[in-house]
C-alpha cells in the first residue's frame, strides 16, 4: 500500500507519522474546549464530537462522541470501527467533498493538551519476550534455568493495577517500598533506589466475552495498540516476588501514549511469531502472522540536558502475540472487557542496544551504561525523562505511534515518618 493523500497537507509527507494511512484516536482539550475525541491527521486533530453534532459522522446507533474517551466506539463491535475508518478516509481523502466544512473543526496538535484516550477497564501485563526473560533469569537463576519450565509454552502474566495507568507526559513520583538488599539483616522501608523502564506495546481489548476465545477470535477483538511503559521498582520486586510474583514493584504507574493506532492500520505490517521450541497447545497455536514489524526506541534524557537514545528494538521480537496472551487470558472463563489493557511484556532483541529495560543494558547494575552526556546510568535518576517511539514504515510512508514519555520526581518524604 503507497502513501495515501489527504487534503490535509501536512499528513502527505513520508516521515509524518500520523498520514492518512493511519488515523490514529485520541482524547484531546484546548483552552476552549472540553476534553473530546480526535483523530491525528499530520499536524492536526479533527474534532470528532464536532463533526458527530454537524451530521457528518454517524454510525447509526445513535452518539458515540459525546464522550471524553472512545469505549463507547469500542463497544459498538469491528463493524462499526471499520465503518468510522471508511468514513474518515473518505472525509480526509484528497478530493474530499467536505473540506471547507472540515477544515473549521480542526485544531492543531500544537494548542492540544492529550489525555487518557479510554476508560481503562482492568489492566494485565505479560512476560512474553524471550531475550528480556532469557536475560533476566540469567543474571538471577544462571543461563540454565534461565526460562521457568512453563514459560515455552504458555504466555505469563499478572494483574496490574488499572488505576494506575497515566497518560504520556505524566511525571512519574519516585515510590516507597520494603527492600531488602544482600547486606540487609532485616528488611528496611525505603525509597527505590533502583527504578527502571520496560519498553512495551499494549494491546486494547475493544469487546467483551464471557468464555474462552478462540485466537482468531481475539485477534478480531482487539481495537488498537500504544506504546506502553511498566514502570519497575526492581529493589521491591527482589524482595516481594516469591512466591506469588509482582505486586507494589509494579503499582506505581504504567505510562501509555496517548493515540491508539487501530489495527486496521498495522495490517500490511503482520509479520510471523519467532520458531517454536515446542508446538503449543491448539488454544495457542498460530494461525497465521501475529506479530508486527514495528521499530521501537528509548530514549533518556537527564534533567535539562539532551536525551541519549539507548535502546533500539523491534516488535517482532516478541514471542507470544497480543492475541495470544488475549486468548489465554480467557481460557479459565475469565470475562474480558471492552477497554482492558494488555502489556506485552519487556520488547528485547538479541543484542545488547536492543534491551528494552536497564535492569538488562546495565546487567543487573554491575555494567552501568555512558549516556552522550557522559554520565552514566545503571537505574534511574530523579529528573530524568524516559521517552518511547515506535512507528512501522510503509512504502513511502510511516505509521508513527507518538511518544511514550514520563519524568522521574524524588520520592515524597517518608510517609509515615510522625
Amino acid at each position: 500500500m503507497p502513501l495515501l493523500h489527504s487534503w490535509v497537507a501536512s499528513a502527505n509527507h513520508g516521515d509524518s507519522p500520523f498520514p492518512l494511512n493511519n488515523l490514529p484516536y485520541g482524547v484531546f482539550s484546548t483552552a476552549h474546549s472540553d476534553p473530546r475525541c480526535g483523530v491525528a491527521i499530520g499536524q492536526m486533530i479533527l474534532d470528532l464530537q464536532a463533526c458527530e453534532e454537524a451530521g457528518l459522522i454517524d454510525l447509526g446507533a445513535g452518539p458515540v462522541f459525546d464522550v471524553p474517551f472512545w469505549n463507547e466506539l469500542m463497544e459498538q463491535g469491528p463493524e462499526a470501527w471499520g465503518d468510522l475508518r471508511n468514513r474518515l478516509l473518505e472525509l480526509l481523502g484528497q478530493g474530499s467533498t467536505d473540506q471547507s466544512r472540515l477544515e473549521g473543526f480542526m485544531v492543531a496538535q500544537s494548542d492540544a493538551c492529550m489525555h487518557l484516550p479510554f476508560l481503562v477497564s482492568e489492566y494485565t501485563d505479560f512476560y512474553a519476550g524471550r531475550h528480556h526473560a532469557t536475560n533476566v533469569g540469567t543474571m538471577f537463576r544462571g543461563a540454565e534455568n534461565a526460562l521457568p519450565p512453563n514459560w515455552l509454552h504458555l504466555p505469563i502474566g499478572y494483574n496490574g493495577r488499572a488505576s494506575s495507568v497515566v497518560v504520556s507526559g505524566s511525571d512519574i513520583r519516585r515510590p516507597w517500598g520494603q527492600l531488602k538488599g544482600p547486606d540487609d539483616t532485616l528488611p528496611r522501608f525505603a525509597p527505590s533506589a533502583c527504578f527502571d523502564l520496560e519498553l512495551e506495546l499494549g494491546a486494547i481489548v475493544g469487546t467483551d466475552s464471557f468464555g474462552p476465545v478462540t485466537l482468531d477470535e481475539a485477534d478480531q477483538m482487539i481495537f488498537g495498540y500504544v506504546l506502553l511503559n511498566d514502570w519497575s521498582a526492581r529493589d521491591i520486586q527482589a524482595w516481594e516476588y516469591q512466591p506469588l510474583g509482582p505486586f507494589q514493584a509494579k503499582a506505581t504507574a504504567t505510562s501509555i501514549s496517548p493515540w491508539i493506532i487501530t489495527k486496521a492500520a498495522l495490517e500490511p505490517f503482520r509479520c510471523d511469531t519467532p520458531a517454536r521450541d515446542f508446538e503449543l497447545l491448539p488454544h495457542l497455536r498460530d494461525t497465521g502472522p501475529m506479530l508486527y514489524d514495528i521499530d521501537l526506541e528509548v530514549t533518556l534524557a537527564p534533567q535539562g540536558k539532551v536525551g541519549s537514545t539507548i535502546a533500539r528494538t523491534n516488535y517482532r521480537e516478541m514471542y507470544y502475540s497480543s492475541a495470544q496472551q488475549l486468548a489465554h487470558h480467557s481460557t479459565s472463563g475469565c470475562p474480558m472487557t471492552a477497554g482492558d489493557l494488555l502489556g506485552s511484556g519487556t520488547i528485547s532483541g538479541p543484542e545488547k542496544h536492543q534491551r528494552g529495560a536497564l535492569l538488562e543494558l546495565s546487567w543487573g547494575g554491575k555494567e552501568p551504561i555512558t549516556l552522550d552526556t557522559g554520565e552514566s546510568r545503571s537505574f534511574l535518576e530523579d529528573g530524568d525523562t524516559l521517552t518511547l517511539s515506535g512507528a512501522a514504515q510503509g512504502d513511502g510512508f510511516t505509521i508513527g505511534f507518538g511518544d511514550c514519555s514520563g519524568t522521574i520526581l524524588p520520592a515524597l518524604k517518608d510517609p509515615y515518618a510522625r
